[in-house]
């Protein structure tokens, strides 16, 4: 049972209250009482601007539903339809001629294009691990996946053949990124000489035991060390090839956690607050030994002037809020409602954030006084002049010059993406941030068009005309409007974190369309990925691209009327959804847990969170209204693939099995999830799993 305190006419979580009290706003040496008053008042100004901007939502989606319904059986007039949303205001006038005026950048978000990880905010361990993932052994990430084109390492310890391959494929890196004067990494020989480079420019400095080197931006230190094992077969010495890898880190309140009360966000604040101050640490059990993991520290480097200059150890982070849609009982006002959780993260990880830029951390986050926030979710050109407007007040309330408060845009919902250039000019002086994101984009086009007709199969929509013009159109947008140079525009996730070679061969793409960051899995695939960015310039890339496509591409709806599937075809899409829907609600609902790797129908680990799980149960509650399926159907394949889920988990001692549970809080929520689906606002996941999570926590 949560216990409250009162705080200027506020419920507050009192563990919530107290950590906020001693170990932020003391710190920071702000009056107590002033915040919460600040913080009532800034409420009672908010609270009711989001519930109107919630209830434009369904006014604007119930407009669109009636539209679609009334010209069912008729062929799809794209101009009428164009013209309609117009009129509801669904579209809005593209702004006139403008460029972004963001200020105090990082250069990591500005100038350099590098990897970008998202990381649960809740788990303090991948938490270091993403932090720590600013720099990482490239003799690793060959050794430990499928990307190296070589035979697998033998088991029993270490395997020379493959080691040898890493170590090939390392050198020749190094001959693309750091080419020598003469001759190949391969062949360097003795380096206590010197190593004599193609462009000595390139070289910046040593290190205790390595030498660093610049790439596009980038570092690469080559490690010299002959009594490392691996060093000392080595004919340089050469022991290791690290390369600077995710430049920058989401720390995830939202689609990657399970946190639906006042303990789940203390933790996640908790965790927050510990990055921030540079002493999150976390012990673990690993090989019958007890270790502990801390932040790295930062490198160290000596010039060739003898100058003595620090490399970032640590990946700059930015925090992923919470959207508009959902409130949280950790703080209730007066009226025993619970407050917007969107707000209280705006509010709460600020002021956290503000210890790294007032001196009260090890070392600062942003070198350059930023604070960096990414706001998901948002609905169009309205809703980004709202977390405007919200993050002046929060700064007011904060003591902090204004912008400070940075925002990330998530280009994720159908009414953004049709007017991004509006959106973007709602926070022109902050915005340091847009990405596309394939599978909520995807689940807001299937809600949105509900009622148009049944939607292709879900892998189609990778080939669905709208997706291009969306990709491209991100891009293309944010480059007219000076984002190059000031801020990111990145694409979406690798969700396979097995499937490094097909990573290798395939993510490229995003550099060549124009994305200086892009979303890995984890820090080897950080690391990984990062080779990319020294084989090819994104800043020379956008230089030469502009075209936006028209949005009436972006309007094209992904229907497949007229289709007539075969009973096997239907089969194997819903069992595809009903097995991606199952094995990630079941960890959400029983365990907590809110993103991790989920075996798929084929046995294939994806990284999967909300946004995964929104398009399977958007796809199948579209099918249900259509009558492609029948809801006999549906159960049928969730009743197999339920038994298929449960086998997948069979090692998990934590695992709940879902065969013969058909009535606890996981299966329930399933159920919902696709028979309530037509009925969620905006398609969201977040209101069942709540609820059902809150049964479960509670049971």
């Amino acid at each position: 049972m949560t216990q409250y305190s009162l705080r200027a006419g506020l419920k507050v979580d009192s563990a919530l209250a107290d950590m906020l009290e001693r170990d932020v706003l003391g710190v920071l040496g702000r009056d107590v009482d002033g915040f919460w008053a600040g913080f009532a008042a800034l409420l009672e100004g908010f609270v009711p601007r989001n519930r109107a901007l919630l209830a434009k939502r369904d006014e604007l989606q119930a407009q669109i539903d009636a539209w679609h319904v009334a010209r069912r059986g008729q062929p799809h007039e794209p101009a009428a339809y164009k013209a309609f949303l117009t009129e509801i205001g669904y579209l809005v006038p593209e702004p006139g001629d403008f460029t972004i005026g963001t200020q105090n950048v990082d250069p990591e978000i500005a100038t350099m294009a590098g990897p970008q990880l998202v990381v649960p905010i809740l788990n303090a361990r991948f938490l270091l691990n993403a932090a720590n993932a600013r720099w990482g052994s490239l003799y690793d990430a060959f050794y430990g996946t499928d990307a190296l084109d070589a035979d697998p390492a033998m088991p029993g310890g270490y395997d020379p053949v493959r080691g040898a391959a890493v170590i090939a494929a390392a050198k020749a890196f190094l001959d693309e990124a750091v080419p020598l004067a003469n001759g190949s990494w391969a062949d360097l020989g003795d380096p206590s000489s010197g190593i004599e480079l193609a462009d000595p420019a390139q070289y910046v400095g040593e290190t205790e035991k390595g030498r660093v080197f610049v790439s596009n931006r980038l570092h690469v230190e080559v490690v010299f060390d002959p009594a490392h094992p691996i060093g000392k077969d080595d004919p340089s010495g050469i022991a290791d090839v690290r390369l600077e890898s995710a430049l920058t880190t989401i720390c995830d309140c939202e689609d990657s956690v399970a946190a639906v009360d006042g303990e789940d966000k203390l933790l996640a604040y908790t965790n927050w607050l510990g990055v921030i101050r540079g002493d999150l640490q976390e012990s673990f059990e690993k090989g019958g030994k007890t270790l502990t993991r801390r932040l790295a520290d930062d490198v160290q480097v000596t010039t060739p002037a003898g100058e003595s200059v620090s490399l970032p150890g640590r990946s700059l982070l930015f925090v992923r809020n919470v959207g508009h849609l959902m409130t949280n009982p950790a703080i209730l006002l007066a009226d025993g409602s619970e407050i917007p959780e969107g707000i209280m993260d705006a509010v709460f990880t600020s002021a956290i954030g503000a210890l790294g830029v007032e001196g009260h951390a090890r070392w600062p986050n942003s070198r350059n006084g930023s604070i960096y926030i990414v706001k998901p979710k948002q609905h169009g050109p309205e809703e980004c002049a709202f977390t405007n407007d919200l993050f002046d007040a929060v700064e007011d309330l904060l003591a902090l010059p204004r912008h400070t408060l940075k925002v990330g845009v998530m280009d994720e919902e159908r009414r953004t993406s049709a007017n991004l250039a509006a959106c973007i000019h709602a926070v022109k002086d902050r915005i340091v941030f847009i990405n596309t994101g394939f599978l909520d984009r995807t689940g807001d086009e299937i809600h949105t068009s509900m009622q148009a007709g049944p939607m292709v199969r879900k892998g189609a929509m990778k080939n669905s005309t709208w997706l291009k013009a969306y990709e491209d159109r991100n891009v293309g947008i944010g480059l007219k409007h000076g984002l190059s140079g000031t801020a990111q525009i990145g694409k979406g996730m690798w969700a396979a974190p097995d499937l490094m070679r097909d990573m290798m061969e395939q993510k490229i793409g995003h550099l060549k369309a124009g994305a200086n960051t892009a979303w890995v899995p984890s820090p080897t695939a950080a690391t990984l990925h990062a080779m990319h960015y020294h084989r090819l310039d994104v800043f020379d890339v956008q230089k030469g691209l502009g075209d936006i496509p028209s949005v009436d591409l972006l309007l094209e709806i992904p229907t497949a009327e007229g289709t007539n599937w075969s009973e096997a075809e239907v089969r194997e899409e819903l069992d595809n959804n009903a097995q991606g829907l199952l094995g990630y609600v079941v960890r959400w609902i029983d365990q907590g847990v809110g993103c991790s790797k989920v075996p798929d129908i084929n046995d294939v680990g994806l990284m999967e969170d909300r946004a995964t799980l929104r398009i399977s149960s958007q796809h199948m509650a579209n099918w249900l209204l259509h009558g492609v399926c029948t809801r006999e159907q549906v159960m049928d394949s969730l009743r197999r693939m339920a038994a298929k889920v449960d086998a997948q988990n069979a090692g998990d001692p934590a695992y709940e099995p879902l065969v013969g549970n058909e009535d606890g809080p996981a299966f329930r929520a399933a159920l919902d999830l696709v028979f309530k689906g037509v009925e969620q606002p905006s398609g969201y996941t977040e209101p069942l799993l709540h609820h059902w999570r809150q049964v479960k926590k509670a049971g």
